[in-house]
C-alpha cells in the first residue's frame, strides 16, 4: 500500500522544469477541450481553461511567478498556430486569456496574503467578484482582437465574451480552489444519493418544461447538495450543473426562447443566470461548514477544561459513554486528586499563578497516566482519573506514582520553588456489564469519601479500600505460630 507521501503530484515547489511541463500539458488539454466547443471562430461555448489555470495558479502560490505565466502563455500561442489562421489575431486574443487568468489568481493571492481563509462564506462573494472583474477585462482584449476574425461589431462581441468567461470563471475557480481527493470516512448508504438524484431530475425537467425560469429548476436540489455534502463535493457538482446546462441551452435542448430562435442576448441572459445560481450553493455550503466548525469548537469547549486541556467533567462523562476499551478491563479504578492548601497558594501568590499550577499539575498527572486512563478537572483544584487496571493493588500503586510524581516535581513561579502535595481517594471495582457511568458515579461517591480519609489523615497520602490481598496479608501476619 503506497503512503499518501507517495502519491504522485503534478506540481512540487523548487521543481521548475517539471511545473513547467505540468502548466504547459493542462493549457493545451484545456486549450483543446474549449476550442472543441467553439461557436464561432474566437468564441468557444465553455472555455474551460481561464477558470482552470486561474485556479491552478491561485492554489499554488509558487507558480505565481513570470515565467510561469508565460509557459502557458506560449502553449496558448502553438495551439493556434498549429489549429488556425488567425495569424496576429492570436497574440490579442491569447493575451485576453492570460488577462483572466493573472487578475483572479492576483486577487486570490492576494487575500490569503491578508490572512483571508479560502474559500470562507465572505471569500466565496469575492470569488464572485473576482471573476466579474477578470471577465470584464478580459472581454475587453478579447473583443479588441476577435473583431478582426469576425464578422460581428465590438459590443455584441465583448457581451459574449464577458457573459462566457464569467460563467464558466464562476463555475470552475471555486471547484478548482478546493478540489480534494475523495474519502470514504462512512459507510456509504443509498440516501446518501438522493441529492445528486434529486439534482438530476431537476436538469431533466429543464428540458422537459423549457422557458427562461427552467434554468433555475436545479438550484433547490443543488441547495440540498450544499446542506449533505462537503464543500469540494458541491463545487464539483454545481461546476458540472452549470456547464450541463450552458451546453443544453446552446443546443436548443433546454428551449428557453420558447417559440422564438435562441438569440445572442438570450444566451447572454442564461449564462449570467446560471453563474448567479452557482455562487448560492457555493455560499450555503461555506456557510455549512463554518457552522459545522463552530459546533465542534463548542463542542471542544465543553468537553475540554481550557485552562488544564485535560477533560472537563461534562466531557469525562461523554468520553465514558463512547469508550468501548474500557469495557473488557477485569477491574475499574476511580481516582479523585485534590492539591493540598492550593487556597494558600492563590492568596499568596497570586490567580495566576494558580491557574499556572494547575496547568502544571494536570500535565504531571496526564503524564503518569498517558493513554491508558482518562483525566479530567472535576472543578477547582480537584481531578479524577479513571483507568482500567489489573486489580485494586494496581491501582493504587498508580496513585501512588502519581502522589510521588507530584511530591518530587516542585513548580517554579518568579524564580521561587513552591512544592506541592496531593490528597488522592480510590475506588476500584468490577466494570460488569452495567454502563460505564454508572460504574463511575458509584466509584467516584466512594473515592470522595477515601479522598476525606486523605486530608483527615494529613493530607499528601493515598487512603482506598483494603483489598482482599492486604486483608489476607494482615490476617497471616497476626495469626499465631504454630
Amino acid at each position: 500500500m503506497r503512503s499518501p507521501s507517495s502519491s504522485f503530484k503534478l506540481f512540487l515547489p523548487d521543481h521548475s522544469w517539471r511545473n513547467a511541463a505540468g502548466i504547459f500539458l493542462l493549457t493545451t488539454l484545456f486549450y483543446f477541450v474549449g476550442a472543441e466547443l467553439r461557436l464561432v471562430e474566437a468564441l468557444s461555448l465553455f472555455w474551460p481553461l481561464n477558470g482552470v489555470m486561474a485556479g491552478v495558479f491561485a492554489r499554488y502560490s509558487y507558480l505565481n511567478r513570470l515565467h510561469y505565466y508565460a509557459v502557458s502563455y506560449v502553449a496558448m500561442l502553438l495551439y493556434d498556430a498549429v489549429t488556425t489562421t488567425w495569424g496576429m489575431a492570436s497574440v490579442v486574443i491569447n493575451l485576453s486569456n492570460m488577462v483572466f487568468i493573472v487578475t483572479v489568481a492576483s486577487l486570490v493571492m492576494r487575500d490569503k496574503r491578508l490572512n483571508h481563509q479560502t474559500p470562507g462564506p465572505i471569500n466565496a462573494l469575492r470569488i464572485f467578484t473576482y471573476c466579474l472583474i477578470a471577465a470584464l477585462l478580459c472581454a475587453l482584449v478579447g473583443a479588441l482582437g476577435s473583431v478582426r476574425i469576425d464578422s460581428q461589431t465590438f459590443w455584441p462581441l465583448y457581451a459574449d465574451w464577458f457573459s462566457e468567461q464569467f460563467s464558466t470563471g464562476v463555475l470552475i475557480v471555486p471547484c478548482m480552489l478546493t478540489a480534494t481527493l475523495p474519502r470514504m470516512d462512512r459507510a456509504v448508504r443509498g440516501d446518501h444519493f438522493l441529492p445528486i438524484g434529486a439534482l438530476i431530475v431537476s436538469v431533466m425537467a429543464s428540458v422537459a418544461i423549457g422557458g427562461a425560469g427552467s434554468l433555475a429548476f436545479p438550484l433547490p436540489a443543488l441547495i440540498w447538495c450544499a446542506v449533505r455534502y462537503s464543500l469540494p463535493a458541491t463545487c464539483l457538482l454545481t461546476f458540472i450543473t452549470g456547464g450541463v446546462e450552458i451546453i443544453l441551452v446552446a443546443n436548443s435542448i433546454i428551449n428557453i426562447a420558447v417559440e422564438a430562435p435562441l438569440s445572442t442576448p438570450m444566451m447572454f441572459s442564461a449564462r449570467l443566470g446560471i453563474a448567479t445560481m452557482a455562487i448560492c450553493p457555493v455560499m450555503v455550503s461555506v456557510s455549512v461548514a463554518a457552522i459545522n466548525s463552530l459546533i465542534h469548537q463548542v463542542s471542544l469547549r465543553a468537553d475540554y477544561d481550557f485552562l488544564t486541556r485535560v477533560y472537563s467533567r461534562s466531557g469525562l462523562y461523554e468520553a465514558l459513554r463512547h469508550e468501548t476499551s474500557f469495557l473488557h478491563a477485569r477491574t475499574l479504578t476511580v481516582m479523585l486528586l485534590d492539591i493540598d492548601y492550593f487556597k494558600s497558594i492563590n492568596d499568596n501568590y497570586g490567580h495566576e499563578c494558580g491557574d499556572r499550577m494547575l496547568a502544571a499539575f494536570a500535565g504531571k498527572i496526564q503524564d503518569v497516566v498517558g493513554e491508558a486512563g482518562l483525566v479530567a478537572r472535576m472543578g477547582g483544584e480537584e481531578f479524577a482519573v479513571v483507568i482500567p487496571t489489573l486489580n485494586a493493588r494496581q491501582g493504587r500503586e498508580l496513585a501512588e506514582q502519581i502522589r510521588r510524581a507530584i511530591e518530587l516535581h516542585p513548580f517554579t513561579w518568579h524564580q521561587k520553588t513552591l512544592f506541592l502535595t496531593v490528597s488522592i481517594g480510590l475506588s476500584s471495582a468490577k466494570a460488569g456489564f452495567s454502563p460505564l457511568t454508572e460504574v463511575f458515579n458509584t466509584l467516584m461517591a466512594e473515592a470522595d469519601d477515601y479522598l476525606y480519609r486523605s486530608k483527615k489523615a494529613g493530607r499528601n497520602r493515598v487512603s482506598a479500600p483494603e483489598t482482599p490481598e492486604e486483608n489476607v496479608a494482615e490476617s497471616s501476619q497476626s495469626s499465631p505460630s504454630m
